[in-house]
């Protein structure tokens, strides 16, 4: 009887061992199924790499990010915030289909406030220039624009040109072109926050003249403005505005498109008068 039932142990123990030699065999067939879940990875992984366009609309929100200055984006009488830029954008956003909502930001981070999609988008008389280009995508050209001398009107023989700024205290908003220009000629930069302080730094005298966009200087100096004492006079550049998105997204694309239609429809053009700026050819 005990040989019988070691007879039996043996040929359940050689059954088990055909078994496993079986199961070793079929283990590229496991392999397959550990693969697939990372192939499953890779898929999602792609799919969190959505549409920057869809996540604005899908928001329903455009957030642009501003400064206030005339006549691109600033407050009227009755606290309702108008300008070239500001409608220009909500005459996009309504053809994306989304709204447009303002957020006045710090010029200096724009670039960090894109980035962490605190904005979608940097829409303020934003010069275009080579090294924002390696940090946000901008749009096609829209606006021209130069940088110009801003001064009492008393100065303004005495600070026309260039050469005339190397001894001057100039102002300029921190960050801006207005900046980078005055740099090249002179050292004596008073950087503040915006470009609208800059002109009150020159009316209370505290600097000899500002460099700023021309838009800026035409809208709000001179008779019948709140600078009236001011004038503008010789330019240091000629540029163009830009309109900046996120890095590699598809967002500018898209906008670029809708540029072209306002131009081709005339609707660009009756802004530019309506707000006293030249649009870029």
């Amino acid at each position: 009887m005990s040989k019988k039932i070691l007879a039996i142990v043996m040929s359940l123990v050689l059954v088990a061992g055909i078994v496993c030699v079986f199961a070793s065999c079929g283990g590229n067939g496991n392999d397959t199924q550990t693969e697939a879940p990372a192939g499953n990875e890779q898929q999602d992984a792609s799919s969190n790499t959505a549409s920057d366009l869809a996540y604005i609309k899908d928001k329903g929100t455009m957030i642009i990010g501003i400064t206030e200055y005339e006549p691109m984006n600033y407050y009227d009488e009755n606290g309702k915030l108008i300008g070239f830029d500001t409608e220009f954008a909500e005459l996009v956003c309504e053809k994306l289909g989304v709204k447009a909502e303002f957020k006045i930001i710090n010029w200096n981070t724009k670039t960090t406030e894109l980035k962490t999609k605190t904005i979608d988008a940097v829409w303020n008389g934003m010069t275009i220039k080579e090294d924002l280009k390696a940090s946000m995508d901008i749009s096609d050209a829209y606006v021209l624009n130069a940088q110009v001398i801003v001064t009492k009107a008393e100065n303004k023989d005495k600070f026309a040109d260039a050469e005339s700024l190397k001894n001057a205290s100039i102002a300029v908003e921190s960050g801006s072109a207005g900046e980078s220009e005055a740099s090249k000629v002179a050292t004596n930069i008073v950087p503040v926050a915006t470009q609208a302080d800059t002109l009150l730094e020159v009316k209370s005298g505290a600097a000899d003249c500002a460099v700023i966009d021309i838009t800026m200087a035409k809208a709000m100096t001179g008779e019948g403005t709140d600078y009236e004492g001011l004038v503008y006079t010789g330019s240091l550049s000629e540029e163009f505005y830009g309109i900046g998105f996120r890095k590699d997204a598809d967002t500018c694309a898209e906008v670029n498109k809708i540029i072209d239609e306002l131009i081709a429809d005339g609707s660009l053009q009756k802004l530019a008068d309506k707000y006293g700026v030249t649009l870029a050819e």
